[in-house]
């Protein structure tokens, strides 16, 4: 009996030239690396951002000087409205999306002891509250795309906790879940939902914490160093190519091996 010939197909060279991804808060940290390597992969891509207009103008003159299409556009996630005429101007600009980045997201660390309404309100209003309003606000263009992906970016302190963080903890945490369901609820409709959780990452955030702290936190982790945005950006190319049409409801954790 003859063997059966396998003919070995080469690799794209732009592998998601043939969709439109939204990175929430990409003007910088992981969400500007994330954008990047999006339109690296011949994506348009829609740099959103609050309040850092020129980072997030300097990120699309890159893509666009790079040969690819990028549009910045100001919303605050945390806020409905502003999340819906942002909806409106992507649609209006590029047409619907097919992959949803919910990057975006801030910290305010306080003992629960010493934390106030206002610090957890702050902190569930854009990392949770935020997520949901984007997710209302593109979920048909995700549920009705050819290449439907919605990947939401938590941390392993939504998996482990964090002294100081219960607001931010908590935030992440509820994303497993949201993940998890919205991947259900896509599933009929051949879109898929993943979550990635990184670890301790060289960002403005992580540029906040003490060096006492980070010297601890870096104890901990096994590679003994902390994360580069360039160790997280692989993962959401992954999620957002053909190659992952078969993983959905997953929690993908970055982390240098830190157990949780």
């Amino acid at each position: 009996m003859a063997e059966t010939v396998h003919r070995l197909e080469p690799l794209e060279r732009k592998p998601l030239s043939d969709r439109t991804c939204l990175v929430t808060g990409s003007s910088r940290g992981i969400g500007r690396e994330i954008a990047f390597e999006l339109a690296r992969c011949g994506a348009d891509v829609v740099v959103n951002y609050r309040s850092s207009e020129d980072r997030a103008l300097e990120v699309t003159e890159t893509i666009e000087e790079n040969g690819e299409t990028a549009i910045p556009v100001q919303a605050d996630i945390s806020e409905p409205a502003q999340v819906e005429r942002m909806a409106e101007d992507v649609h209006d600009e590029l047409g619907g999306i097919d992959v949803l980045v919910n990057n975006a997201g801030i910290t305010v660390d306080r003992t629960f002891e010493d934390m106030t309404y206002e610090d957890w309100t702050a902190v569930i209003d854009v990392n949770l509250n935020g997520t949901f309003n984007c997710t209302k606000a593109f979920y048909e263009d995700v549920k009705t795309s050819n290449h439907g992906r919605l990947i939401n970016i938590s941390s392993v302190v939504g998996q482990q906790g964090n002294y100081g963080q219960a607001n931010y903890a908590t935030s992440k945490g509820g994303l497993f879940a949201f993940t998890r369901t919205l991947a259900l609820e896509l599933a009929s409709h051949g879109s898929t939902a993943n979550c990635v959780a990184p670890g301790f990452t060289e960002t403005d955030m992580l540029e906040k914490v003490p060096d006492r702290v980070q010297n601890k936190i870096r104890a901990d982790i096994p590679l003994d160093r902390f994360a580069e945005p360039s160790d997280i950006v692989g993962m959401i190319r992954f999620l957002a190519s053909d190659q992952a049409e078969y993983m959905t409801g997953q929690v993908l954790g970055i982390n240098g091996g830190m157990e949780w």
